[in-house]
This record gives C-alpha cells, structure tokens and sequence, in this order.
C-alpha cells in the first residue's frame, strides 16, 4: 500500500540524496544536498511514512554530492 503523495520542501536546486539512518531508531532518513544554500539538509522519519522539515547545516561550499558512512560503529 502506498501513501498519496507528499512533497518536502529542501532548496531551490538540491543535487544529491542519501537515504540512511543518522539517528539509530531502525527508520531510513533522508539526507540532501542543496547547493544554493549551501547546506546539507537532514529530513528525519517519523515512522509512519512522513518525515520531520528538513534541519539545515551550512557546508561553507556548494555540496555536490552526499555520501554516508557509520563512523563510529553505532
């Protein structure tokens, strides 16, 4: 079964996306790149098919790319 659709708003011209748990709760998150803003955003899963407003971190260049790797093994 899928849901009707919904659109979560990133920057103007996003170029990469990840999709990954960053915060350990078993849920697949969702991580953009948004080259205008420079910033990487972070769409958190709330766990019944939507996901949390993006939270933004400035990258000081325009991210091209995401890429994901658990770094310290939690």
């Amino acid at each position: 079964m899928f849901l009707n659709q919904t659109t979560y708003s990133t920057d103007t011209s996003p170029r990469s996306v990840a999709i990954v748990d960053v915060n350990s709760d078993n849920k697949p998150d969702i991580i953009v790149s948004n080259w205008n803003s420079k910033t990487v955003g972070v769409l958190l899963n709330k766990g019944n098919g939507t996901f949390l407003t993006q939270t933004t971190y400035t990258t000081g260049t325009n991210p091209g790319s995401v890429a994901v790797v658990d770094v310290n093994s939690d």
